[in-house]
């Protein structure tokens, strides 16, 4: 470990792999069997869990890019089992939710950044300069294509798939593919939910759901009501009535098929 910088109060576990010239501050807390590249940062306040890889030049918990910040103690928090690639910056929290938390499984490719109080699920893939502004959501099983630009207080849903050079303005509901300039829906994420297993009569049910929603011309509201109508409840109805229900930005409009 050639100039490598740990402070004797970092706390790491055991068979962790650490590179050189790496920077390691007080109170961090490092998981047993963790991959640590060359010039990497690890800020006070962040917690990584065991298992991770986290490659060259990453900087994880640096302090938020938000004028707002006024130096009060926030945290940087990230799972199990995460793929961190080079050149990725991971801001830790504000006042506003006091964290940035990663879930895990989760792989995190070369130069994105993810801002201060974003909340990332698990087994989510964020693309390479994939740009996250700050107290963004990203639910489970999210797929956010290479440079994409997301704004501030955005959500995307669970199981989505957001392609290439999107610019995401509106939340996103679960279940879905996203496309086009403006953005806006391009259909079912099937081949994602395929291989979550989800069967053809679960499948068909989104479908239709999605179909009224966005498709059949009708003011969001009505949408939902209709949905709540014609489908039995079920755990995937509820959560698209939910999310739908709580955004805050709105969510993006459909397209014609």
């Amino acid at each position: 470990m050639k100039n490598t910088l740990i402070h004797k109060q970092a706390v790491i576990g055991a068979n962790v792999n650490i590179g050189n010239y790496v920077t390691i501050e007080d109170d961090v807390i490092i998981g047993k069997n963790t991959q640590i590249g060359n010039n990497v940062s690890i800020l006070r306040g962040t917690r990584i869990g065991e298992n991770c890889q986290i490659h060259s030049n990453a900087v994880l918990g640096g302090i938020p890019q938000d004028l707002k910040y006024k130096g009060e103690y926030t945290f940087l928090e990230v799972g199990h089992n995460n793929i961190i690639r080079e050149f990725v910056t991971i801001n830790k929290g504000t006042i506003s939710k006091g964290i940035t938390s990663i879930g895990n499984s989760n792989l995190i490719m070369s130069n994105a950044h993810i801002g201060h109080d974003c909340i990332i699920g698990s087994n989510c893939i964020i693309g390479f300069s994939v740009g996250m502004a700050g107290e963004v959501t990203v639910e489970d099983w999210s797929n956010i294509s290479g440079l994409t630009a997301i704004h501030q207080f955005s959500s995307i849903g669970e199981n989505t798939m957001v392609s290439g050079l999107s610019r995401v303005v509106k939340d996103i509901p679960p279940y879905i593919m996203v496309a086009h300039e403006p953005l806006r829906f391009a259909g079912l994420n099937t081949v994602g939910l395929k291989r979550r297993e989800f069967d053809s009569c679960k499948i068909d049910e989104l479908k239709a759901i999605y179909k009224i929603i966005f498709q059949e011309k009708r003011n969001t509201k009505f949408a939902l009501e209709l949905v709540k109508r014609e489908f039995e409840q079920t755990l995937e109805r509820d959560k698209i009535i939910n999310f739908i229900h709580n955004s805050k930005r709105g969510i993006l409009k459909g397209v014609e098929f």
